[in-house]
């Protein structure tokens, strides 16, 4: 029995489907972790206008707070999120909760345990040299069973669902076993069973299929479930959302090696890797038109309702990070912008412009729901809310002008040094764009706690007439 078809009276209380205290939790954590991100991203920014605070501290140098500053976003914060989301949305769906709360529970110590080792492993200087997968060797055997057990704790009530299921559970099964094969891909393979040439393809698969293959199926799938709910209406084309995902699913594994253009790396595998990153642009502009068709005519929701508004500004970043993406990854394109700043504003345009804004909307909508109170500050909401989309927007278009500047420079011969000097006024206005996102975050950890009070204090009051009158 699916949720379409279940009967009123079949259908479990939401107490009995989701261990709210638990998405909670995932929540706290992965706002914990942004932090963290953040600090290593103002180290580095720092460090490269001259100003490095932590300077000839070797356990706290810029490389080293470089890979916790990614590692912190994608394992810390979006992973923590995107469990939150999970334990929200699967029971909600499938009418089923997790195979076991206990489980569950278990999973979201060790998690942090993890991420938590992998930042410490980092710092000690036991990174593996493979990008987005520097987790220290002894740490990658329990994260990979970690994500055997996310997929076993998950899958186990959508098997049973019977007859058609959501879109947003077809992006959710791909994602559980997407994210196993690829963790264990870039891991383990270049480490232990391919050098050279070889390993560079296969890094280069991993790196992006960790954005295309984990995130990007979960944020997708998320988005699938949350907006017809907040817009009460369904989908505007289920035909869509069937390209999309399986569009998704035929082209983002081959985009991999374009992250390797003039390498030794076969060139039949860097012309197919600008292929299907072309297609995936076409891919995603059938969603982005499926999305905005189930706008019209709610229009001014994107003003009223704040969760919507986080959740279609999000969109259209991704819209513009898969056109640049479609850009950079041609020949002719790379021969200017690899190596430079351009790729790096694109990679947070897309970390932060869309999946955590996505995310961030989430908590925007739950986190009034998990505490039984209405949001302390409706202002903060909107700061936190302007901040965020206006400090990324500046922060990825000025890195990428920086990026055009780096490689008109060497395309001209000049001076490594040259390109340094160009980039100052360009790194001092990404730093203080990162200001105003961390602003933002500020507004919104500020308004919640306040939030948190307030319910507290409501409970309080609630329990003091019950206490007078047992006694």
């Amino acid at each position: 029995m699916t949720a379409d078809t279940a009967s009123p009276a079949s259908i479990p209380r939401h107490s009995e489907l989701v261990e709210e205290r638990l998405v909670c939790w995932y929540f706290l954590a992965a706002l914990a972790f942004l932090f963290v991100s953040m600090l290593g991203g103002f180290l580095m920014g720092f460090q490269l206008i001259r100003h490095n605070p932590l300077s000839g501290i070797e356990l706290l140098s810029p490389g080293r707070w470089r890979m916790v500053h990614t590692n912190a976003i994608a394992y810390g914060f979006l992973a923590n999120a995107f469990l939150g989301i999970l334990h929200w949305v699967v029971p909600r769906l499938t009418l089923r909760p997790v195979l076991s709360r206990g489980l569950s529970y278990a999973i979201f110590f060790v998690w942090q345990g993890v991420v938590l080792a992998t930042a410490v492993g980092i710092l000690l200087g036991e990174a593996q040299g493979l990008e987005w997968g520097e987790t220290p060797v002894w740490i990658d055997p329990v994260a990979q069973a970690g994500l055997l057990l996310v997929a076993i704790n998950f899958m186990a009530p959508i098997v049973r669902v019977q007859g058609p299921i959501y879109v947003t559970l077809w992006y959710f099964i791909a994602a559980l076993v997407w994210t196993f094969l690829t963790y264990a891909m870039g891991n383990f393979v270049p480490q232990y069973f391919v050098s050279g040439t070889a390993a560079g393809a296969v890094g280069g698969l991993f790196i992006h299929d960790l954005v295309g293959l984990f995130v990007t199926p979960l944020g997708w799938g998320m988005m699938y479930y949350f907006v017809p709910i907040l817009l009460g209406k369904p989908i505007w084309s289920h035909g869509l959302s069937l390209v999309g995902f399986w569009g998704l699913a035929f082209f983002y594994p081959l985009q991999g090696i374009h992250h390797f253009l003039y390498t030794p790396i076969p060139m039949f595998l860097q012309y197919g890797a600008v292929v299907s990153t072309i297609a995936v642009e076409l891919v995603v502009t059938t969603v982005i038109i499926n999305f905005f068709g189930t706008l019209r005519g709610r229009g001014s929701e994107f003003w009223t309702n704040l969760p919507i508004r986080w959740f279609y500004t999000g969109m259209v970043f991704y819209f513009l990070t898969c056109l640049q993406c479609s850009l950079q990854v041609t020949l002719t394109f790379q021969q200017l912008i690899h190596f430079t700043d351009w790729v790096v504003g694109h990679a947070h345009l897309v970390m932060f412009g869309v999946f955590s804004m996505w995310q961030l909307g989430v908590m925007t909508y739950l986190f009034p729901r998990l505490l039984k109170q209405d949001w302390h500050s409706r202002r903060l909401c909107e700061w936190h809310f302007w901040l965020s989309a206006g400090g990324i927007l500046v922060m990825a278009s000025d890195l990428t002008l920086a990026g055009l500047f780096q490689g008109w420079s060497w395309m001209g011969l000049m001076h490594w040094d040259h390109s340094v000097e160009i980039s100052q006024p360009f790194w001092v206005a990404r730093l203080f764009a990162g200001l105003a996102i961390f602003g933002g975050q500020m507004c919104f950890a500020w308004n919640l706690f306040q939030t948190w009070q307030a319910a507290r204090r409501e409970r309080s009051a609630e329990a003091a007439p019950a206490a007078g009158l047992a006694i």
